[in-house]
């Protein structure tokens, strides 16, 4: 028998991790406060919450022919991965259900239940996985359509949300929203880390004695962008550098001692890989 790779098998177990966070989400915030959600795991919500159907089993169903024809749009690595989340989702969702609600407020429920359902997406992300659904239907789409993959899942989500403000009350789609906005958020922060760095652009008459100042004392590497000022039109040397935020207030102490006339603009990064600060490991 063929041994996985070890690098699928983290990636497996990150999504089954992801997968059981969701579904912990799902049946104690979400079901738990009649809230509904975006995608496959929303028509699945509305369904039991009209004809009492099971959210696990039919999140798997409705997946089936999706899965079938993303089968070549999505490629074999990403399906299988998908069928790992979905199958993980759904033996999730059937352990979890017997959970008591954590609270019984919704506004609560919607907030919370987005920060846990973002964690466990963000996961499940991170391991270059998903839950199947409407991501696939998007691929597929995308290739047949000039829309873009986020266009047509925003356009099913909120297809999704107009139809629980009409099958329910609108207050049920806002609060949906609200789950939505907060779980997307917490993808990102899952997905880029909490490392915030700076990008600074220093453009002064004395770049090499700010960069060498730079290297010397904060110890990070320096880039030069070779500009022409529009007023001037003389020849500029622009000074690039990614800074962890404890060392801006040194760097802009480094700018002003050489250059108190240097024009200086600094940028937020969520995220850096390379020598100095983040590794390629596990992306």
């Amino acid at each position: 028998m063929k041994k996985l790779p070890w690098d699928l098998l983290k990636q497996a177990l990150g999504i089954i991790l992801g997968s059981f966070t969701v579904a912990l989400s799902v049946n104690t915030f979400i079901l738990a406060n009649r809230i509904a959600d975006g995608g496959i795991t929303g028509i699945a919500i509305i369904l039991h919450y009209l004809f009492q159907l099971d959210v696990g089993l039919t999140v798997l169903v409705l997946n089936i022919p999706l899965f079938i024809l993303g089968y070549k749009a999505i490629g074999k690595r990403l399906l299988f991965l998908s069928m790992i989340g979905v199958s993980a989702f759904t033996l999730a969702l059937h352990f979890t259900g017997g959970l008591t609600a954590v609270t019984k407020d919704t506004l609560l429920a919607a907030v919370f239940g987005g920060l846990i359902t973002g964690i466990g997406m963000g996961i499940i992300f991170r391991s270059q996985g998903s839950l199947g659904g409407t991501d696939i239907l998007a691929i597929i789409l995308n290739r047949k359509t000039p829309f873009s993959v986020g266009q047509i899942i925003l356009g099913i989500d909120t297809i999704i949300f107009l139809g629980t403000a009409v099958l329910f009350k609108p207050e049920t789609a806002m609060y949906a929203m609200i789950y939505m906005f907060i779980a997307s958020k917490v993808i990102d922060l899952v997905q880029a880390g909490l490392d915030y760095s700076k990008s600074v652009m220093v453009i002064t008459d004395k770049p090499e004695t700010i960069a060498s100042d730079i290297i010397k004392t904060l110890g990070r590497g320096v880039t030069y962008f070779s500009a022409e000022g529009a007023y001037s039109q003389t020849p500029k040397k622009i000074i690039y550098c990614i800074i962890n935020r404890a060392q801006l207030s040194q760097m802009k102490e480094i700018v002003h001692r050489h250059d108190p006339d240097a024009f200086v603009s600094i940028a937020d990064v969520s995220e850096v890989v390379g020598e100095g600060f983040g590794s390629w490991k596990g992306h």
